[in-house]
């Protein structure tokens, strides 16, 4: 099982998370390419970092949406998206190239995440960037969305996440931020959660049903309350139940 997190999400004098101890946890990085956080300097730090660790990077596209840290929907030109992506995969790319690797996968952010789910100009247009950039390079999202279902017809490795800390629909949907519950803070709850997708077992979606989700990497969010000792715990009762750590990229 692969453990991702949301890094890099800093700008100039302003800091968000723990980059150093959450690279000591995970997997696999979700390096911000500078369109809804990061900046160079940043950027060339993570990665730096994530060489150090062993950990896989991975370009966490997003709309040009600096104030609202990329968490609204944008209603933009597919083909301007496309080279908005195309954009960000280019820079972070110099930046692991630099600390000696290469940007292994990349996965959307915030509103576009949410976006392509369902809206399939988005979808299609993300892909585009990927196939204009590197054919080979995997691409993360929720399962059930139109981007997996468009990379998969492109001929891209789609690979399934789910979030140890996000509230589910009936459906497998994620509840949107904005709703009471919709992100758990519970470090037994969380950590108990990503035995249960690891090992086959269903969770408990937001009405107490039950959703079976079989993830190949599950998300622990950088920027939520005591994210890092959350992602420890996580970590820990993961080996404890015996599932192997490692990068899917």
């Amino acid at each position: 099982m692969d453990l991702n997190a949301d890094l890099g999400e800093g700008f100039g004098a302003w800091t968000l998370g723990d980059d150093d101890a959450l690279l000591e946890v995970v997997t696999s990085a979700n390096v911000a390419c500078g369109f809804h956080a990061g900046d160079p300097r940043t950027m060339r730090r993570v990665c730096e970092r994530a060489v150090e660790h062993g950990v896989a990077i991975g370009a966490q596209v997003s709309y040009r949406d600096l104030p609202g840290f990329g968490r609204r929907f944008i209603d933009v030109d597919p083909d301007e998206l496309t080279q908005d992506v195309v954009a960000q995969l280019g820079a972070l790319s110099a930046f692991a190239r630099v600390a000696g690797d290469r940007v292994r996968y990349l996965k959307p952010h915030g509103a576009l995440y949410n976006a392509v789910v369902t809206h399939e100009e988005q979808a299609a247009a993300v892909v585009a960037a990927v196939l204009d950039v590197d054919r080979t390079l995997p691409v993360l999202g929720l399962p059930g969305s139109a981007f997996l279902r468009l990379a998969r017809e492109a001929g891209l490795t789609a690979v399934h996440e789910a979030f140890a800390d996000r509230a589910y629909t009936p459906d497998g949907a994620l509840v949107p931020r904005r709703l009471p519950g919709a992100v758990l803070h519970d470090a037994d709850v969380v950590a108990a959660r990503c035995v249960a997708m690891a090992t086959g077992r269903p969770v408990h979606d937001v009405d107490g049903g039950e959703l079976r989700l079989a993830p190949a990497s599950i998300c622990v969010h950088g920027d939520t309350p005591g994210a890092v000792g959350i992602a420890r715990r996580v970590r820990a009762e993961l080996t404890a139940a015996g599932v192997e750590l490692a990068p899917f990229a």
